[in-house]
């Protein structure tokens, strides 16, 4: 179901994932039209070399 017209899709696209300190996390899904008006999702690696380039030039 999509999170923003709640219509049901056969074709679900990742909008967001919501992790959680106990249990397991969960994703949320929106059809391929209300998809668009969503920020894209970060990859990853790209947070971590992130806060290693923070880190680097911490003057501790």
């Amino acid at each position: 179901m999509c999170v923003r017209c709640a219509r049901i899709t056969t074709t679900p696209i990742t909008v967001s994932e919501v992790h959680q300190a106990s249990g397991p996390g969960f994703n949320v899904y929106a059809c391929p039209d209300c998809a668009p008006h969503f920020p894209p999702l970060p990859d990853a690696l790209d947070l971590l070399a992130t806060g290693w380039r923070r880190r680097e030039g911490d003057e501790r």
